[in-house]
């Protein structure tokens, strides 16, 4: 028989969970860090966060934050197996895949490319999550964003964005891409985007409004 809705019969709610969460994050803060991209390749998936250290105007706060204690990333991201959405077995796809290599040599390649970014101010820290632990990669990358709020996440946005491919570059550029230009495919994209002037005051509203700072 079909009961009275009582959304409290539809909330899960699991302390040994949260500690679950809690404990990735931990262990996540004290991998080592390396440059950006790491110098061996290795296979795994799991999730990052890359820091910056150099001298570029916009970021100052996060530099001088980053040359004392990596404790602020610009950006935080993940790198699912494989097939993940397709329930591939684990145990297959963590002996062949170098996805989270493969992401940090993508955004080393995107700073490569800005004209206004050095490499050799970027480090990285990663953590692989493999076998069942590949259930909790979105969940971590989740409340890492949530707890730092990295402002390449949550302020300009488009760092991770990949080449959308030929027909569709009538998009506009990203926020990432009008202040820091030079990825090749972006600047094939024709939609109007914001202005430089708007998105750095973006930037230095971020800044502003931080209650960590």
């Amino acid at each position: 028989m079909i009961g009275k809705f009582n959304r409290d019969d539809h909330v899960f709610r699991s302390n040994a969970f949260e500690e679950i969460i809690k404990d990735t994050i931990r262990f996540f803060n004290g991998t080592p860090v390396t440059e950006l991209p790491p110098s061996a390749k290795f296979h795994g998936t799991g999730v990052y966060a890359i820091y910056y250290i150099g001298k570029n105007k916009l970021y100052l706060e996060l530099a001088n934050r980053n040359r004392i204690e990596f404790s602020l990333p610009i950006y935080v991201g993940k790198a699912v197996p494989r097939g993940w959405r397709q329930a591939r077995l684990e145990n297959e796809i963590d002996k062949k895949s170098t996805e989270l290599y493969n992401r940090l040599r993508e955004h080393a390649r995107s700073v490569d490319h800005a004209n206004n970014l050095n490499i050799d101010d970027f480090r990285c820290r990663f953590m692989i999550l493999e076998g069942t632990g590949s259930n909790l990669i979105g969940t971590v990358e989740a409340a890492l964003i949530r707890h730092y709020k990295p402002i390449w996440n949550t302020e300009i946005d488009g760092f991770g964005n990949h080449d959308p491919g030929k027909g569709r570059y009538n998009q506009a550029k990203s926020d990432w891409d009008i202040i820091h230009p030079g990825r090749p495919w972006a600047d094939r994209l024709t939609g109007e985007g914001a202005s430089p002037d708007k998105v750095e005051e973006k930037t230095a509203r971020y800044f502003l409004n931080r209650k960590d700072k």
